[in-house]
């Protein structure tokens, strides 16, 4: 893999959540080489993409469809079909690095409560969405999938609006891709890296969102507004509509 740094494969009897957790706080992630294969590697890429979450790149387009409401957006609602999709084979992506001991201890995290997913519905079939890994302030997005277009963009808009308003701070997105780059993307240094997560995990305590230290997943849902210096758009309690996403993603600190 380019400019990054791996182990040798390890056999899923070693894959476990803790490990996992442990390895996300000091800046690893497990990948496989397919589909098919039973064993994973460690990769620490040597440039790091990262999405500044005051650095969303809304589009006009992207805009008008988060207004517009083309699509039904959830949180949490569908994790394992959304880590399935992603898992998929695709025309323009024929294999992919999740296999199925990647896709086991992550849906374990996901009911201890560290993985999340957002998932974009067209009616009532899943168009898209996207997968996480969530510790401390920090959001590791492991996964992005889109079966209609715009619908990953739609994910990735409602994901950063989620993060800013929950408390988070860093948003890994490992790799940087034309379209991450498009949303607003950068890379950044192994060290400054690290140097982020460090702060973003400090103090992080367990699963629950009680201590300073950790993210609130859900805090969009209740209708916990942005804090900052200036009045955020005002959010109803309940699931917020793509109007407030739009606005959320505009209001800066």
């Amino acid at each position: 893999m380019t400019d990054a740094e791996q182990s040798a494969p390890d056999p899923f009897p070693a894959l476990d959540p803790n490990l996992m957790l442990g390895a996300y706080s000091v800046g690893v992630f497990p990948m496989a080489d397919g589909r098919d294969t039973d064993e994973v590697y460690w990769v620490e890429p040597t440039e790091r993409a990262i999405l500044p979450l005051d650095g969303f790149h809304l589009s006009r387009s992207l805009k008008k469809t988060l207004v517009a409401e083309r699509f039904r957006v959830t949180a949490d609602r569908a994790f394992p079909e959304i880590l399935a999709l992603c898992a998929q084979s695709a025309p323009t992506r024929p294999d992919t690095w999740i296999n199925p001991p990647i896709e086991r201890v992550t849906n374990h995290l996901h009911t201890l409560g560290f993985a999340h997913s957002i998932e974009v519905w067209d009616g009532d079939t899943l168009a898209g969405g996207l997968y996480g890994i969530a510790l401390g302030r920090a959001f590791f997005g492991e996964s992005m999938v889109s079966r209609v277009r715009d619908a990953s963009k739609v994910a990735m808009a409602w994901l950063v609006a989620r993060l800013r308003v929950g408390g988070f701070s860093l948003l890994d997105c490992q790799f940087l891709t034309d379209h991450l780059a498009s949303l607003g993307a950068i890379e950044i240094s192994r060290a400054d890296y690290l140097s982020a997560l460090s702060s973003s995990i400090s103090g992080a305590v367990g699963s629950g969102a009680s201590s300073s230290g950790v993210g609130d997943f859900f805090a969009l849902d209740r209708g916990v507004s942005l804090d900052s210096g200036s009045p955020p758009p005002a959010i109803e309690s309940g699931p917020p509509t793509g109007k407030v996403i739009a606005q959320l993603l505009t209001h800066t600190s």
